[in-house]
């Protein structure tokens, strides 16, 4: 899929790029897999803004994905490529040999016509669902779980892909997208393949509209509040921070702090953190 540029007839459009959708063959959803999804702009069950910087946004349903592909030993038809507006990722309309459809993350070369499959046998073709077990070591996975049966957690936004580097006893050791070397546990179900959508990290949006379409609403920089209203406001002309390093509305460090849990119990799972010199 390619970046498409435009000719610079408004000042915006000199800087906006889209994809192509060169993979996506259905314009369509299936209503069968349509859900309403709420907005609640940020905010938690008390009314309360939780999350900055939400709200607005064009309307959209929820496709519901099948994380799961829990039908074992049934083959599937991809029945087309579509666009998701909720993820990165194109997803795939698939129909199983019983009639039932279903949405899978579409990974990168799956086409109409192909068939897909969720078996301990299966062939190592991209869009195939396998237990870690049954994969071969070095080969590139996506969509992977964490928890035997609860779905993929990981390794699901486009152009994604994890490699499996090893395997000891009841677990294995996947590289991450992020370096990070981790241990799951071999009867978690994983895809064969790189996640679909290589370019989408490339779009530029262009102009404040399109963000506004997506659901974000504009942030203000702390420097240029005033001191009741962030740590970074006050002073005279544009005044440093005036601490040792950015902070938070909060006074809470930025920028580096970390923010995972100090013995953390999943910490035992992690061989290698990401970034580590």
């Amino acid at each position: 899929m390619g970046i498409k540029s435009f000719r610079p007839v408004t000042p915006s459009l000199r800087n906006t790029t889209t994809l192509t959708n060169d993979e996506i063959t259905k314009s369509t959803p299936e209503k069968s897999l349509l859900t309403v999804l709420k907005k609640n702009a940020g905010r938690n069950n008390s009314g309360k803004i939780t999350v900055r910087h939400h709200g607005g946004g064009s309307r959209r349903k929820y496709r519901v994905i099948d994380f799961k592909r829990n039908k074992v030993d049934m083959e599937a038809t991809v029945i087309g490529i579509e666009y998701d507006p909720n993820r990165t990722a194109n997803i795939a309309l698939i129909e199983y040999e019983d009639g039932e459809r279903a949405y899978i993350i579409a990974p990168v070369g799956l086409t109409d016509g192909d068939k897909v499959i969720s078996s301990d046998k299966a062939d190592i073709k991209p869009g195939n669902c396998m237990p870690i077990s049954a994969i071969p070591v070095g080969t590139m996975i996506y969509n992977i779980e964490l928890h035997k049966g609860k779905g993929a957690q990981f390794v699901r936004s486009a152009g994604m892909s994890a490699q499996l580097m090893a395997k000891e006893g009841k677990y294995a050791h996947v590289r991450m997208p992020s370096g990070e070397m981790r241990l799951i546990n071999v009867d978690c179900r994983a895809c064969i393949g790189q996640v679909g959508n290589l370019e989408a990290e490339n779009v530029k949006l262009g102009k404040a509209g399109r963000t506004r379409n997506m659901g974000i609403r504009p942030t203000v920089r702390g420097s240029v509040m005033n001191p009741v209203d962030h740590p970074h406001g006050g002073g005279e002309g544009r005044a440093p921070v005036g601490h040792t390093g950015p902070r938070t509305p909060w006074g809470k460090p930025a920028h580096g702090y970390k923010t995972r849990k100090n013995n953390n119990r999943t910490d035992k799972y992690i061989v290698k953190r990401r970034n580590r010199k």
